[in-house]
């Protein structure tokens, strides 16, 4: 099925590249379990950087007080650190996403830590070798409420670690620049 999934992707883009349903796009972040990754492979196949290589601009990050239910979903209580990653990806110059990464700094390396303060390198990227699996919460049509205008589709997502303990809680809202004839 997932060679069917890509064959239609492909075919799509290819038949028409400027003019991409919304349903071509959710199909290509469905396949990965990392957001940067799968931003990455639809980068490169509309051509809209070349290399297609995703950046995090910060738009601000903390650590500290999070949600009941933001702790709820990454199994923590209040003694333990939450820290949130808020950041535009984009892939040359345009932004494809705004997104909030709610994480468990405890369940980090020093080093993984260390480049989500100080690099632009997206979260999925840094952690890729903690071998992380995405679980989908219901995706929102368009913008909801934390996103801004000219959302086209909102996620949520929890991911998780192999032994089954939540790392990430993520909320990401895809602008129109994805569909955006190039």
């Amino acid at each position: 099925m997932l060679m069917t999934a890509t064959v239609g992707v492909a075919t799509a883009l290819a038949a028409n590249p400027s003019t991409v349903p919304l349903a071509t796009f959710e199909a290509v972040l469905a396949r990965h379990d990392s957001a940067t990754r799968a931003l990455e492979e639809w980068c490169g196949r509309r051509r809209i950087a070349t290399p297609a290589i995703i950046r995090a601009q910060s738009l601000g990050t903390s650590t500290g007080r999070a949600s009941a239910q933001v702790r709820k979903r990454l199994g923590v209580d209040a003694r333990d650190a939450v820290a949130i990653r808020h950041v535009r990806l984009s892939c040359g110059d345009k932004a494809l996403s705004i997104a909030w990464n709610w994480y468990v700094p405890a369940r980090l390396t020093p080093e993984m830590r260390d480049a989500l303060r100080t690099t632009d390198t997206p979260f999925g990227k840094v952690v890729a070798a903690l071998a992380f699996r995405r679980v989908p919460l219901p995706t929102v049509p368009g913008r909801a409420d934390t996103c801004p205008a000219g959302t086209i589709s909102t996620h949520r997502a929890r991911l998780l670690l192999p032994d089954g303990k939540p790392l990430a809680y993520v909320i990401e809202c895809y602008t129109a620049a994805n569909l955006a004839a190039n």
